[in-house]
């Protein structure tokens, strides 16, 4: 009898000894070991993360996380993307983990990866899941372009690129301050510019979002700067403002002219023709994904708007706004489209 009981005591420590481990790995947040790197970060949600050595295995929960480790020169230790990261051409070859704000955790777990850098569109619940499973977790949430450079910083203190994050930084700043050189002084007479993401209905960039800051920043006064956020207004509204430029989101489709949808219908809707920017053709179609996401490709966008505005400071010649400047389709989309649109702006990703 008492071997027998000897027996099962003993494999009743070891079922308990099993099941704190289990607990263990899946609440326990990293530990440092003796001699080892690590680097402590406050990422976008005001969190103290503690990173372990320089990781080998990424995963990038948004696109415009995507895009700043791929300009870090991290491309072969990124393991996984999303579905909505398309941006460089390189990410085509990468394994997906489910979509931006639809993140397949399973998936996740199966990259074993040693960082992972999310985003508030991928949900809290996501999030949380993953830390509880003693994944390392960086939230980045851009709201501005100060704010790209930003968390080009901390995604380079994180990952051990902080030189290759100087420099990109010290580049990009260049760049935004040579457009402020350009425009400099031209404030005061600063055409108005309505940035159109979508137009049935018509739905405008306000005050707050990074295609405001944009327009501000290359010499421009937004047309609809009194509004907050993404805003619908009425045509009748749009017609008032009469704004001086109307810059158009690509990615609305495209019709069977091979013209943007958004444009062609500014272009083509007879109410409209009395405004200044159709009168004069200044209506240009932009990369929505360029204007919309914090990456560094936002310099791209502020120095495209600039020399649309000021062409005078260009050393190119401005596009003719004719809809040649064509978006790259993604086939017709409904408002239930555009709705997931403005989400995605939202999430500023």
């Amino acid at each position: 009898m008492q071997p027998t009981r000897l027996i099962l005591t003993a494999a009743s420590l070891v079922v308990l000894l099993l099941i704190a481990g289990m607990a263990g790995a899946t609440t326990v947040p990293p530990v440092a070991a003796d001699g080892e790197k690590t680097v402590t970060v406050t990422d976008d949600s005001g969190k103290t993360v503690l990173i372990r050595g320089e990781p080998q295995r990424i995963v990038s929960l948004a696109p415009s996380n995507t895009e700043i480790l791929y300009a870090l020169g991290l491309e072969d230790r990124i393991v996984a993307v999303t579905e909505r990261c398309d941006y460089p051409p390189a990410t085509a070859d990468k394994p997906k983990v489910g979509g931006f704000s639809t993140v397949n955790i399973e998936k996740v777990i199966a990259m074993e990866p040693d960082l992972v850098f999310a985003a508030p569109a991928n949900t809290d619940e996501v999030i949380d899941r993953l830390r509880s499973l003693g994944m390392t977790v960086v939230i980045l949430d851009t709201q501005t372009i100060d704010g790209v450079l930003h968390d080009i910083e901390l995604a380079g203190r994180a990952t051990g690129q902080e030189e290759e994050a100087s420099t990109l930084i010290e580049g990009l700043g260049a760049r935004i301050e040579a457009v402020a050189g350009k425009v400099d002084g031209r404030q005061a007479g600063s055409p108005s510019v309505a940035h159109v993401i979508w137009h049935d209905p018509l739905w405008v960039s306000g005050k707050g979002t990074f295609q405001d800051e944009v327009i501000t920043l290359a010499g421009g006064t937004n047309a609809f700067g009194a509004f907050d956020d993404w805003s619908i207004v009425s045509l009748e509204e749009f017609i008032t403002v009469n704004p001086d430029y109307i810059l158009v989101s690509s990615g609305s489709g495209m019709d069977r002219d091979g013209y943007d949808a958004i444009y062609n219908y500014i272009v083509s809707e007879p109410r409209l023709q009395r405004l200044d920017a159709v009168k004069n053709d200044r209506i240009y179609v932009i990369d929505a994904d360029v204007v919309s996401r914090g990456s560094p490709r936002i310099v791209d966008a502020l120095e495209e708007v600039a020399d649309y505005l000021h062409p005078e400071t260009s050393g190119t010649a401005t596009p003719e706004a004719t809809g040649a400047v064509q978006s790259p389709g993604f086939g017709a989309i409904t408002l239930t489209g555009a709705l997931f649109i403005v989400f995605l702006l939202r999430t500023k990703k």
